[in-house]
């Protein structure tokens, strides 16, 4: 399958890293625009001349900004004034025993992993619909669907995205534009490697330890592996591309088939 975004602008937010990186990759290998989110504009601009060495001819927008911050959206907005195709990638996540989550705490991750993506939506949909044209994608997560009791902050949160995804689609109902969440797996992104060495026996090969980490802590899966990035990159640069015309309003899973249900 043949996927050209040449012409066409994307926005990934929180893409220094991980995830977000590999989407934006992804993107600009398809010939898309990119503009490459994170806070501070060393660790963007960082983030930006790697995604330039990675992906030769690739066209590379830095946009630093807060977004979790109405200042923040502002300042990307006034940067990039119209996208074709928009994903909701920033988030962030943490442990925290249930009866200990604070009020700001919810707040915090209901404004960084929901309201964000939210009010980027709410500014750029109406001019995709205009054009009759647009891509909106939110990274949600398996903890959308099974709640983990030791962040039912996140989960919350990634909850939300799939409410949140689908209604913004009802909105742009036969317009040409499309909206919809993924549900990434367990992936191996920074710090992962630590943490399953930290639960598995350190002389095993990656390889080795990995598969034993989900054996033992992830037996769910399916796939008996972490997910690389660029694979969940993968399905989200389709969905952005003019194959998945019919795919809206869907939370389409790259979870290696951790999530024990056939529907989200």
């Amino acid at each position: 399958m043949q996927i050209d975004l040449t012409g066409r602008t994307a926005l990934v937010t929180g893409s220094t890293q991980g995830i977000g990186a590999a989407i934006a990759a992804g993107l600009a290998r398809a010939g898309a625009r990119v503009a490459v989110n994170g806070r501070t504009p060393d660790t963007v601009q960082a983030a930006a001349d790697a995604l330039r060495a990675e992906v030769t001819g690739a066209e590379v927008v830095p946009a630093a900004a807060d977004l979790a911050t109405e200042e923040g959206a502002r300042q990307v907005t006034d940067l990039l004034p119209d996208v074709d195709i928009l994903v909701n990638n920033l988030g962030i996540f943490g442990a925290r025993p249930a009866l200990e989550i604070t009020d700001a705490e919810w707040r915090r991750y209901f404004e960084v992993n929901v309201l964000a993506g939210v009010r980027l939506t709410r500014t750029y949909l109406p001019g995709m619909v205009e054009r009759g044209w647009g891509r909106v994608q939110y990274i949600a997560s398996d903890s959308a669907v099974m709640t983990p009791e030791e962040m039912i902050h996140y989960g919350m949160s990634k909850t939300s995205l799939l409410a949140v995804s689908r209604g913004f689609a009802k909105a742009a109902a036969g317009t040409g534009v499309t909206v919809n969440s993924v549900i990434a797996g367990p992936t191996h992104t920074g710090g992962v490697e630590d943490f399953v060495y930290s639960l598995v026996d350190r002389d095993l090969p990656w390889d080795e330890a990995q598969r034993a980490f989900m054996r033992e802590y992830r037996p769910g899966s399916l796939l008996q592996r972490l997910i690389e990035p660029a694979e969940i990159a993968n399905m989200v640069v389709y969905l952005s591309s003019p194959h998945a015309s019919a795919t809206t309003g869907g939370a389409l899973r790259v979870d290696g088939g951790y999530t024990d249900a056939i529907l989200p």
